[in-house]
This record gives structure tokens, C-alpha cells and sequence, in this order.
């Protein structure tokens, strides 16, 4: 005889996960076009148009634009179509500023309570993002820098430090993935994470927290000097 309580195990596992919300699908997809470039600083977001693109109603779409500008990545305006925040140079200073703070800080910390399997995961990373930017997969590199700058920081093994640093990441992934698109920057912030590993690896705390501001203070400058060229100048004129 069969014992039912073995049956009802594969049969919860073939039941399908509840799909997301329409609202929380349209954020997703849109942050996503944002953060990517798909959508440029100062893109008129167009409801009826987006509406058809996502395949969904205004309602869920109307929710996804009051959750991303909650994030700074849309900018709502009265009786007018949203657009895309342009990216303020003034607003990133400050932001760049705060995350080489936590993530320095982090990344001192870090040095000490990281555990052996942190370290080799973070090593598995590094290995993984040089051959992505050896093969130019900018989009899939830029993934597995974000969960490099959050493992580190989660090796602090601080959970109030690491939720204020996740809130500061999202708000500024579309300037670093921004970055990276600069002369040089890809290669060079490849090496900056290896010097970092290192320092990790060898419990230097002193050395992983001066290599994380010198590596977002980079990140920061390079930024800067894209949104004050003429280029950038252009796009948030729409």
C-alpha cells in the first residue's frame, strides 16, 4: 500500500509557484530597460505604449512607476508623462560617497569574519567576471559585480549594514552599469576586485578597506565625467 504521506511530497513539488503580481513584474522589467540603457535618461515613459509592450493594464503599469520612482529611477510629473530620471551629477556624488563609506567599512570587517566558503565563493566570482569581460558579456559581468559588492558586504556579517547597503546598491546600479560602459573602466574595475580578493584572502582588513574607496571613488570620477560631457548633456535633453 502506497503511504500517502510519500505521494504528497512530488505532488506539492509539481504544483506551478504562484506567478508575481502583474505590478511586481512590470518593476522588474522596467528596472531592468532602465538600469541596461534600453530606457535613457529623460525617455518619456508613455503609458499606452508600455501598456502594449509589457502586455499588461495601466493600473499595474501606473503601480511599477510609483515603485521605481520611489527607487530614483523615475521621475513622476503632474498631469504630464513620467520619464526616466536623468542621472544628477550632484545626487551621485553623494550617492558614490555613501557606498565607498559602507562598502570600505564592510570590506575592513569583512577581512576578519568572512568564512572560508565566503571566500571561496567570492573567489569563484572573481574567476567567473574576468572570463565575462574577456568574452564582452558586459550585461551577465554586471550581475555578477553586483553580487560581489553585496557578498562582501554581507561578510561583514552586519545585517543592519548589509539591508542599508542593499537599498544604496539598487539606487545606484544604473550609473556604475553606466560606468563600465567607459574607455577602459570594464578592465581596470576587473583588476581593482582582484587586488581587493587578494587583500581579503590574506586577512588584510587595512589594505581591503583602502582599495574599496580607492575602487567607488573610480567608479564615482568615471561617472561624473560621463554625465558632464557633451554626449551625456544631449540625452538628458532628450
Amino acid at each position: 500500500m502506497t503511504d500517502a504521506g510519500t505521494d504528497a511530497t512530488p505532488a506539492r513539488r509539481r504544483r506551478a509557484a504562484p506567478p508575481p503580481p502583474l505590478a511586481d513584474m512590470a518593476t522588474d522589467r522596467l528596472r531592468h530597460l532602465i538600469v541596461y540603457g534600453e530606457l535613457a535618461p529623460a525617455t518619456r515613459l508613455i503609458e499606452p505604449e508600455l501598456s502594449e509592450k509589457l502586455g499588461i493594464s495601466r493600473t499595474p503599469l501606473r503601480e511599477a512607476l510609483k515603485l521605481l520612482a520611489a527607487e530614483g529611477l523615475v521621475m513622476l510629473r503632474p498631469n504630464r508623462n513620467a520619464i526616466v530620471a536623468p542621472l544628477d551629477p550632484t545626487e551621485l556624488t553623494h550617492l558614490f560617497e555613501a557606498e565607498g563609506c559602507i562598502e570600505s567599512f564592510a570590506a575592513h570587517a569583512a577581512a576578519e569574519r568572512m568564512t572560508a566558503a565566503d571566500l571561496r565563493r567570492l573567489h569563484g566570482f572573481q574567476t567567473r567576471i574576468e572570463a565575462l569581460q574577456g568574452a564582452g558579456a558586459l550585461e551577465e559581468y554586471f550581475a555578477i559585480n553586483q553580487k560581489i559588492h553585496r557578498l562582501i558586504v554581507a561578510g561583514a556579517k552586519n545585517p543592519a549594514l548589509a539591508e542599508a547597503h542593499d537599498r544604496l546598491l539598487g539606487r545606484l546600479a544604473r550609473a556604475r552599469y553606466f560606468a563600465l560602459g567607459a574607455q577602459g573602466r570594464w578592465k581596470e574595475s576587473v583588476l581593482e576586485h582582484r587586488e581587493i580578493l587578494t587583500a581579503l584572502e590574506a586577512r588584510d582588513g587595512a589594505t581591503a578597506q583602502r582599495l574599496f574607496v580607492q575602487h567607488v571613488g573610480r567608479t564615482g570620477e568615471v561617472v561624473a565625467a560621463a554625465c558632464a560631457s557633451p554626449r551625456a548633456a544631449r540625452e538628458e535633453e532628450g
